[in-house]
């Protein structure tokens, strides 16, 4: 990204003077000099004077620091984004995705603009950075983007309606000395209307701010929930070893990590490391979560349906579940 006059931008606390460039001569003081306020190009400090200062506006993300923690969110993008696309004058929505819908590749639909299909897609993947909320419907839609359908264009608008109505929402990380690791893991077992494969969903806390999350299909047939349950937790812990790593840079030592599950089979396996017909066809490359937990580093906590907050992520949820899960992963409106 390029940014004109940049260097121009930025003010300088050292004593720089130059001469008066012609032109801009005083007449009463013909020999005196300027002192610069500003940075100009050629200064050794213009490329750091043109970054200092309070961030508030980054590639797209605006940004407000305040006394109790930051907020971030990209109201001015989503504005550009129904600008883009004709949807200024669009009714709003409450939920970007009704909780009764079963997208498939509709085969004797209408096909679409796939260049504009696309491109919507690939703007709303940008926004999911400060947008969790709307990460899984905008994953779900991604699966079209080879022949996209009118049923799949209207998922996909219905998704900036409900952005038209909640622009301002964002992501609050709130001030505090707590920095324990907080994982929730789910899948949504074969829901995937395709391929019959199952959607996984986590998130990631550190203290009471919202770091990582993630909406995938997962790569195998899972042949029941339990084993769909336990390869997402693997993939939840691959993410968390990434983040201890990171995390230690910081001197910050996690040396015990819970995730968050609502499927008791899964822990069941994690604990056992006896083999059973149940198991025994369960890759070997999806063990290492068992490993790491017989070793400790880990342990694999049940949590009922209702708190399972990683649903937002694995499936599309009633008004009233969408909402309060939204407020509890710090998605909310200052």
């Amino acid at each position: 990204m390029d940014m004109k006059s940049a260097f121009l931008n930025g003010f300088i606390n050292e004593e720089v003077y130059v001469e008066q460039p012609p032109g801009f001569q005083s007449f009463n003081f013909p020999n005196h000099v300027f002192r610069l306020k500003k940075a100009l190009y050629g200064l050794k400090q213009a490329p750091r004077a043109c970054m200092m200062g309070e961030l508030n506006f980054f590639l797209g993300l605006q940004i407000k620091q305040l006394k109790k923690g930051t907020f971030i969110n990209q109201a001015k993008y989503i504005r550009d984004l129904l600008k883009r696309f004709n949807m200024e004058e669009a009714k709003t929505m409450k939920t970007p995705m009704s909780s009764s819908i079963k997208l498939d590749m509709d085969e004797k639909g209408k096909p679409v603009n796939s260049t504009m299909y696309r491109g919507m897609i690939g703007s709303l993947l940008y926004l999911t950075t400060s947008r969790p909320d709307i990460m899984y419907s905008v994953c779900l839609c991604a699966r079209f983007q080879s022949c996209p359908k009118e049923s799949h264009l209207s998922v996909v608008k219905r998704i900036l309606r409900y952005l038209k109505g909640n622009m301002d929402i964002g992501l609050w990380y709130p001030k505090g000395d707590n920095f324990e690791l907080i994982e929730y893991s789910d899948a949504d077992f074969a829901g995937c209307k395709v391929e019959r494969k199952s959607t996984s969903g986590t998130y990631h806390f550190v203290g009471h701010s919202l770091v990582s999350w993630h909406s995938k299909k997962q790569n195998l047939v899972a042949l029941f929930t339990a084993k769909a349950e336990y390869i997402e937790a693997g993939l939840c812990f691959a993410q968390i070893l990434w983040m201890k790593q990171t995390l230690s840079d910081f001197n910050l030592i996690f040396e015990h990590v819970p995730i968050k599950c609502d499927n008791t089979s899964a822990i069941n396996i994690s604990k056992n490391p006896v083999q059973h017909f149940r198991t025994k066809h369960i890759d070997i490359r999806h063990h290492f979560l068992r490993d790491h937990a017989q070793k400790g580093d880990i342990t694999l906590e049940f949590v009922s349906t209702k708190d399972q907050l990683a649903d937002i992520f694995t499936k599309p949820l009633s008004e009233e579940q969408f909402v309060d899960i939204r407020r509890q992963l710090g998605v909310i409106c200052l």
